[in-house]
């Protein structure tokens, strides 16, 4: 059986929600971030060296990395589900927003994040600099770079409501923990209704809120 390493607030929701999609039984074991620093646990490093989330084991396998795991999931137990015919039409679509969620969404939204908490973590007399500085890097470079992306990803969800096809495949799943982190951070407002329209659509998922359920309090639902 699958084990899901799951840190709370963290990309391992989305494992739990394509478990559930698919329907294959899996054991749940509960990590909490640090308070102070919002890290994970030196104990996930028992698990895997990185010491972060997601994770999973299944035997003697550890499989770490949400698209590795996404994809080790469709593979042993997809049976086809929850992504389009190999050579498809969407096929490629796919594949780009499976990687597109780690490798152009999150960047910005966690630069984002780690930024705006700067300010408040360095000595008092420096914080009238560092609020500059932050400023100066969200508006010269992070806020240009999320509104770029959210446009990009209002006219992907335009033609049928999901980012690989009329379907919704395991790349929707990939691609909700950056929408979520967005709608969180930097609203999309009324002129990109879709990325909106999306996440009230998931959350309304039987196997999403299951998967809320086993997994427990989560920051961005």
């Amino acid at each position: 059986m699958i084990t899901v390493h799951h840190l709370n607030n963290s990309r391992s929701q989305r494992v739990l929600w394509l478990l559930e999609e698919l329907e294959v039984p899996y054991e749940i074991r509960r990590y909490e971030r640090d308070p102070a620093t919002m890290l994970a646990p030196e104990a996930l490093r028992a698990v895997h060296s990185l010491g972060k989330a997601p994770v999973i084991t299944e035997g003697s396998l550890v499989v770490a990395e949400t698209g590795a795991i996404v994809e080790y999931i469709l593979e042993r137990h997809g049976a086809g589900r929850l992504e389009p015919s190999r050579g498809g039409a969407d096929w490629w679509a796919f594949r780009h927003w499976m990687h597109h969620a780690e490798g152009s969404a999150m960047p910005p939204l966690v630069m984002k994040l780690v930024l705006g908490r700067l300010p408040e973590r360095v000595p008092l007399p420096m914080r009238p600099l560092a609020r500059m500085i932050v400023e100066g890097a969200q508006k010269g470079f992070v806020s240009p770079n999320l509104e770029r992306l959210k446009s990009y990803w209002n006219e992907a969800l335009a033609p049928t409501g999901w980012f690989a096809g009329p379907e919704m495949t395991a790349a929707d799943i990939v691609m909700s923990f950056p929408l979520e982190a967005a709608a969180s951070r930097s609203p999309f407002g009324e002129e990109r209704p879709n990325p909106g329209a999306f996440l009230t659509r998931i959350h309304a998922r039987p196997a999403y809120r299951r998967a809320l359920e086993r997994g427990g309090p989560y920051a961005y639902a």
